[in-house]
């Protein structure tokens, strides 16, 4: 097993660190850093930045050819951090000699520990592992009592300020969702920041959030999804994403996936607050859109191939999302374009 030590205080020197530890290149726009790896130990990425109110983010996509063991120490004042496994999975413990807890996909973590104390993460050999580290650091230059670090500790560590926490989540496709659009950011500069930033906040107040639903959950009776029946609806969702204009119906995905229409309508009612067939014409709306702003295409031809039948409903459902119809879209796109 490798053994990588890493330090949180700034990110600069943490990705130094990975780099001197995993080889590769490192770059930098706008304080985010970027290390891309291919070597015998290790092939994949590392990305992460900075933002206000010392909140930063860490997401590894790799893959090891080794079993790899990371001791991340604290400084002063131990950060919090929150996980989302999106691939793979990993394991954690405060400390070699500690119990170790394994993180699988699409799970959340919440994570602190005293100052002294190392949280160690594993990551077995072979296996793509894609993992989002959000890190909550405390602010010396700001009012404690009033730092985020402070507010979040008050929110979940009442009870034992001082003691180890370690929380690990329901399975959440949302979370995952939001993930792949703060990756999907595709804009440089302080643009990317700002879009980046905004994004992590919101990913971080689901996190907390996940906690809170979760406690309420406790007590209840749950039907909850397992993972396999979480990664057979993500990949249906995928799906339908990609070609909203194929004939979906419940039958035909439950039959693809292998899951009871039941746990068809709870997962994508769970995953994406919409019954499926909600899902699949949200869809065919979106690429709809797509379709008038860069195709050639009438509003009629633009019906019938994202699998519409009726021109009428789906200019209904268009000016619902949009505040207008699809002529008035096209129009106000371009004057001159408009056509029947």
């Amino acid at each position: 097993m490798k053994i990588v030590t890493l330090h949180t205080d700034k990110i600069q020197n943490l990705f130094r660190e990975l780099s001197t530890n995993f080889g590769g290149k490192v770059t930098c726009d706008v304080d985010e850093y970027t290390l891309e790896v291919n070597n015998s130990l290790v092939k994949g990425s590392i990305m992460g930045a900075s933002f206000n109110d010392n909140i930063s983010y860490v997401q590894f996509d790799m893959t090891f050819s080794a079993d790899i063991r990371m001791d991340i120490t604290n400084g002063k004042s131990a950060p919090i951090y929150f996980a989302y496994c999106s691939k793979g999975n990993l394991s954690h413990s405060f400390g070699v000699a500690a119990e170790v807890r394994k993180l699988k996909t699409f799970q959340t973590a919440i994570v602190t520990s005293k100052s002294a104390k190392e949280n160690n993460l594993f990551f077995e050999k072979d296996k793509k592992t894609k993992f989002t580290l959000i890190i909550v650091g405390s602010q010396p230059e700001v009012n404690q009592a009033n730092s985020l670090n402070q507010m979040v500790r008050d929110t979940f560590f009442q009870e034992n300020p001082e003691e180890e926490f370690f929380y690990a989540g329901s399975y959440n496709l949302k979370i995952g969702e939001k993930i792949e659009q703060l990756n999907a950011v595709n804009q440089t500069g302080i643009v990317r920041n700002l879009l980046k930033e905004g994004i992590l906040r919101i990913i971080l107040a689901m996190e907390i959030q996940q906690h809170s639903d979760d406690l309420k959950a406790f007590s209840k009776e749950t039907n909850c999804l397992s993972l396999k029946e979480m990664e057979e609806i993500k990949e249906l969702s995928e799906a339908i994403k990609a070609n909203p204009e194929e004939p979906f119906t419940i039958k035909s995905l439950s039959k693809k996936s292998g899951l009871s229409p039941n746990k068809l309508q709870e997962g994508f009612k769970m995953i994406h607050d919409r019954t499926v067939n909600d899902y699949i014409t949200h869809m065919r709306v979106l690429k709809a859109e797509i379709l008038i702003r860069t195709s050639d295409l009438n509003i009629s031809e633009i019906v019938y191939c994202i699998g519409f039948t009726s021109r009428s409903y789906f200019s209904k459902i268009f000016k619902q999302k949009f505040n207008c119809s699809p002529k008035e879209y096209k129009f106000n796109l371009n004057p001159l374009a408009i056509t029947a």
